[in-house]
């Protein structure tokens, strides 16, 4: 949907200092342009739950940290979340994949589309759903929203 670039050039322009990710088929292939940025580090965890902590503790050292995880890797994080997010309150935001949503032939009966949007409002993180290229200026505006409300929030991105 959207090029490394783009979303590199994005991320910076909004002032993220770390991405922090377990890649997705889809959001892996922004690694490079991130990486290549020369403004955002990226910090590759070995499990998503992993990923939430770490950002709270950039966050806490005064980064801005950004989460990119796919939705399965979502469900395999609610107790880092409830932790980061509702305990410490420590605003991250997330860019999440959201598997199978714009092409539901690929992965037949994929239970990603039950459950990824129930998850993200039962853990109350205001998300906004990517379906369409023209929308790259939404995950900013979300963002910054976000970031000047001191609240987590999300982009789902629609694969």
């Amino acid at each position: 949907m959207f090029s490394g670039d783009q979303i590199a050039s994005l991320l910076s322009e909004v002032g993220v200092t770390h991405v922090i990710t377990v890649p997705d088929s889809t959001i892996g292939r922004w690694e490079k342009a991130i990486e290549q940025s020369g403004r955002i580090r990226l910090v590759r965890v070995c499990r998503e739950g992993e990923a939430w902590q770490a950002a709270a503790g950039l966050y806490l050292g005064g980064a801005t940290p950004l989460v990119m995880i796919q939705c399965t890797g979502l469900f395999e994080s609610g107790d880092a979340i409830r932790n980061a997010l509702h305990d410490w309150k420590v605003p991250v935001f997330s860019i999440i994949g959201y598997r199978s949503y714009l092409d539901q032939a690929k992965l037949p009966g994929d239970t990603c589309l039950m459950f990824t949007e129930p998850i993200l409002d039962a853990w109350k993180i205001d998300y906004r759903l990517i379906t369409s290229p023209s929308e790259l200026h939404v995950i900013r505006d979300h963002f910054l929203s976000c970031r000047d409300a001191g609240k987590a929030g999300a982009a789902l991105i629609g694969e």
